[in-house]
Parts: C-alpha cells; structure tokens; sequence
C-alpha cells in the first residue's frame, strides 16, 4: 500500500469506529455478551489510551535516531485506567484528535521519513511505517470484536 493511501485509512478509523457502534445503547456499551472479552466501552477505552502511545512512538521515531519505546501494557492500563467510568465521547474524542494531529505531520515527512526506525522492547526495530500500519490496523481489528458482541446480544 502506498504511503498516501495508508494514511488515508489511518484517517478513517476513527469514523469506522463511530460506525460500528452507532446505535448502540449504553448497556450494549457496557455489555460483556463474550465470556472473557471486553465490553465495546472497554475496547473503546483500550484504544483511546493506544492512540496517544503509538503517536508519541511515531514522533520519536521522526525526531530521533533509533529512540527506544517500551512494549504493550494494554492488561495493566486496562485494570488500573477506569475502563468503566470513562464516558465514550470523550474517548472517541481522544482518538480523532490524536489521529488529526498525527496526519498533517505524516503528511508533511518525504517519503524515506517512513523508513526511519525506532526499537521497541518486544518486537525490535521498527520502521515508522511499520508503526503507521499497525495503528492503523489497531481499530479494523477491535472492530471485529465489537461486531462479534452485536451479534451475541442480537
């Protein structure tokens, strides 16, 4: 995929994610239909606080030479962040202002800004453009599982 392109779909997510629980009524928010899994307000909360990590990985990246960036956490944040009081607006918020910002600097880097890397603690170095696809991919997969939830509670 084209780096254009692939920052033409990180800009959509946050609306494919506005799509997938339109409708949804705040227990269906609230509802865990999937033993074991989140809720949709959970998964919402999830990648509210994953917008922010991954653009500040982003600017590291852009702005220094080969900046070291720690792994996922998404367990903790989720025990210890308030999943359950946060309110989905303001989560939904976060996530399109985030993304927003990070666009026009995307937008402004040549294209072998995208080959420059960062190291992160699990997964080793990792190009900005790597960086950028697994981001944009975060919400299409957490969608998958709100769908997943609908279904259940059909």
């Amino acid at each position: 995929m084209e780096i254009d392109q692939l920052i033409d779909e990180y800009a959509a997510g946050p609306q494919k994610l506005r799509d997938a629980i339109a409708g949804m009524t705040p227990e269906q928010i609230d509802a865990a239909p999937v033993p074991g899994k989140w809720s949709t307000r959970q998964v919402i909360c999830h990648l509210a606080d994953f917008e922010p990590v991954y653009a500040d990985r982003m600017k590291h990246v852009i702005a220094e030479d080969e900046p070291t960036f720690p792994g996922g956490f998404d367990r903790q944040f989720a025990e210890h962040l308030a999943y359950d009081k946060r309110d989905i607006e303001e989560e939904l918020t976060m996530i399109e202002v985030t993304r927003s910002q990070m666009v026009r600097i995307l937008r402004s880097l040549p294209s072998e800004g995208f080959e420059r890397t960062g190291i992160h603690s699990v997964r080793g170095p990792m190009t900005l453009r790597a960086l950028l696809e697994a981001i944009t991919n975060h919400i299409p997969h957490h969608i998958r599982f709100i769908e997943v939830k609908k279904q259940a509670m059909a």
